[in-house]
């Protein structure tokens, strides 16, 4: 069987006005380990151009980086709300939309959970120390804390546990939940950290960076979930 094609989405910054593409190779390592061949995806600029990336791969990986746009789910900005880049907005929200849509394996990464609420109709804390307190240390990623996981959810299958402990980094999260998504992993001060797609033939977004602790089983399997799912193998 021949080695499914999983697309990662790149984040952009901008040097002396020019747009530069970046993703940690981390995350190319995952998908090369678990089985798969990572293309690397820009945002695009119009629908054609996603459609074409629908059709020729065979899973998707939303991956962390900069703060969605505010205005996209109705929220107030923040100073700490840093990175906007519209075009990203636009490209990953219409390959969640397409994905959803039509049953593409797809794993969402720290500001991919929070791309897969928004682009479902859901909303976003702008800033978690202010909105929703510190009893977490969310940014802490050495500290880390644990995840309380649905015992019934694809996610427990996966991990084989009901509570994992993650590693932390980002200053927002989930506040409404998207009609159509499960919450299936909640964080101490009750953060929505894991999601799910009902039904869908593999659709699932964490809050953490399980591509930073690849030689963790429980960390390590979301990929090849990922992967076996992109094969059409994935049963659970």
């Amino acid at each position: 069987m021949p080695k499914p094609l999983i697309g990662i989405t790149l984040g952009r910054k901008f040097k002396d006005g020019e747009g530069l593409f970046a993703i940690s190779e981390t995350y190319i390592a995952a998908v090369e380990r678990a089985g798969g061949i990572a293309v690397l995806l820009p945002a695009l600029r119009d629908d054609e151009a996603v459609r074409l990336v629908r059709q020729r791969l065979d899973g998707l990986l939303l991956t962390g980086g900069a703060d969605v746009d505010p205005a996209l789910y109705g929220g107030q900005s923040h100073p700490s709300v840093y990175g906007v880049d519209a075009c990203r907005d636009t490209t990953e929200m219409a390959l969640v939309r397409m994905a959803v849509e039509s049953g593409w394996p797809f794993l969402g990464i720290c500001r991919g959970i929070q791309v897969i609420n928004v682009a479902l109709g859901g909303t976003l804390y702008a800033d978690l120390p202010e909105q929703l307190g510190t009893q977490v240390a969310h940014r802490s990623e050495e500290e880390g804390h644990p995840v309380q996981i649905d015992p019934t959810s694809r996610l427990a299958g996966l991990v084989n546990a009901t509570e994992i402990q993650v590693n932390s980094y980002h200053h927002q999260g989930i506040e409404r939940l998207a009609p159509g998504l499960k919450a299936v992993g909640w964080a101490p001060d009750g953060l929505i950290e894991a999601v799910e797609v009902p039904g869908h033939t593999f659709g699932l977004g964490v809050q953490w960076h399980p591509e930073r602790r690849l030689d963790a089983p429980q960390h390590f399997v979301l990929f090849k979930a990922l992967v076996q799912a992109a094969q059409g193998g994935y049963t659970g």
